[in-house]
């Protein structure tokens, strides 16, 4: 892999609510372009609790704590790629920066680095996909003012979740990005409940501009085997839902009739999510 200075896009996946699904998305998203033929790093920035490694079962020697050790005493002299994993699955390769293996580590990692770090990834690949923690962190707002694309998931689930979905929305909004910048994702857009997502809509001002499917057994078995959605020759509703999902974000040549069958099941997933009142329901009235 030669260090070819180019400028790749960031995609950077993010929430203010946990357990929302940002690194089984992040595991496919890195897996669908790089099947496709791009060079692609996935960066688990999720510094104190990432899991990147253990959904695609890897064992990484070294991590970005490892990196920002070397580059305090070498510099810039420092080669990225002795510190990046690769992940290979039948003819899809791409690279991992892996978290730091302990908390310690975690905490003394640097905002000016992790800038560093990734402006020089950018430099090295067509695209850097981060995974976050779910906090505005001082880290994290650099990560999103680097990003090309900030993919905010939710769920729709419990209340805590909803509240912390729309604190998260408002202050990205707040921010002032071009409105390109900020994808509104929705997981698990069927499960069981009963919050009707166009009262979340409402809530949070803004629409979905995606909606993923809920599929726990084909997420289950993914991070059992190590092999992403999308890369599985058992091809599953979500793994499909991913695929389109990455050619609209991405704007990657995608089969015109397959992207409008997603949408499609998207906008049936949110149809069958529960039942919504036409007027502000219960769910908005809890909010004021």
């Amino acid at each position: 892999m030669a260090e070819e200075k180019i400028k790749g896009t960031i995609i950077t996946l993010f929430s203010t609510a946990s357990a929302v699904g940002k690194t089984l998305v992040g595991c496919n998203f890195a897996s669908e372009v790089a099947r496709q033929g791009a060079r692609v790093c996935l960066a688990d920035l999720d510094l104190q609790f990432g899991d990147v490694c253990n959904y695609l079962q890897l064992q990484p020697q070294k991590t970005v704590a490892d990196l920002q050790k070397d580059m305090e005493l070498q510099g810039t002299g420092v080669d990225i790629r002795e510190y990046l994993t690769p992940f290979l699955h039948v003819n899809t390769t791409f690279y991992v920066l892996p978290c730091p293996k302990g908390l310690d580590e975690a905490y003394n990692i640097s905002p000016k680095v992790v800038k560093e770090i990734v402006k020089r990834l950018q430099g090295m690949f067509d695209y850097v996909i981060i995974d976050t923690t779910s906090m505005f962190s001082v880290i994290n707002l650099e990560l999103l003012d680097m990003s090309t694309i900030v993919m905010f998931l939710g769920i729709v689930d419990f209340i805590p979740t909803i509240k912390n979905m729309k604190i998260g929305s408002d202050t990205l909004k707040s921010l002032n990005y071009d409105k390109n910048k900020l994808r509104f994702t929705l997981n698990r857009s069927d499960a069981k409940t009963r919050i009707g997502i166009n009262d979340v809509e409402r809530l949070m001002g803004t629409k979905f501009d995606y909606v993923l499917p809920n599929d726990f057994a084909a997420s289950s078995k993914s991070i059992q085997t190590g092999i992403p959605l999308v890369l599985d020759d058992a091809r599953s509703a979500l793994g499909e839902s991913m695929k389109v999902l990455v050619g609209r974000y991405t704007n990657r040549t995608f089969a015109r009739h397959e992207e409008e069958v997603g949408r499609s099941a998207a906008m049936e997933n949110v149809s069958n999510a529960a039942p919504v009142d036409d007027n502000i329901g219960w769910f908005s009235k809890l909010f004021g």
